[in-house]
């Protein structure tokens, strides 16, 4: 049944603690997402220069991997993948209501997340239809 649970639950999740934790801190929602931009660590380019990663830039890497195992769970045809759309769905939903209403979600990083969840409800349902359409057998009976 842990097949059915969308994978990108977990970037969201994630992004969340981080985000209501500075909410909640005393900070507030500047320093959530300041702390999402703020460097973890700095990796030293050959052309001299450095390419500093963030918070933010790791949650989004991990929703890009994520991304593309859902999108490789979207071809299977068992019945656990109707309840991962339906799954899916419903974190969609719950990320645009929190993008749209929530003041610590209105970032480019979230919005990407919700991209991605978009991204995967539509392959999700468009395999489906598309693996449905060639199971149907419109020769003559």
């Amino acid at each position: 049944m842990l097949i059915a649970i969308p994978l990108l639950f977990i970037p969201v999740v994630i992004y969340a603690i981080v985000v209501l934790s500075g909410v909640v801190g005393t900070g507030g929602v500047a320093a959530a997402e300041q702390a999402l931009h703020d460097p973890l660590f700095t990796i030293p380019m050959v052309s001299g220069s450095g390419w500093n990663v963030g918070t933010g830039d790791l949650i989004l890497f991990l929703a890009l991997i994520l991304l593309f195992v859902e999108l490789l769970k979207s071809t299977s045809s068992q019945k656990v993948a109707i309840v991962n759309h339906a799954l899916s769905m419903i974190l969609f939903v719950f990320c645009l209501v929190a993008f749209l209403l929530f003041r610590g979600f209105a970032t480019s990083t979230f919005f990407l997340i919700l991209t991605m969840v978009m991204l995967d409800v539509l392959a999700g349902f468009i395999v489906t239809i598309i693996s449905a359409r060639k199971d149907m057998d419109f020769g003559p009976g």
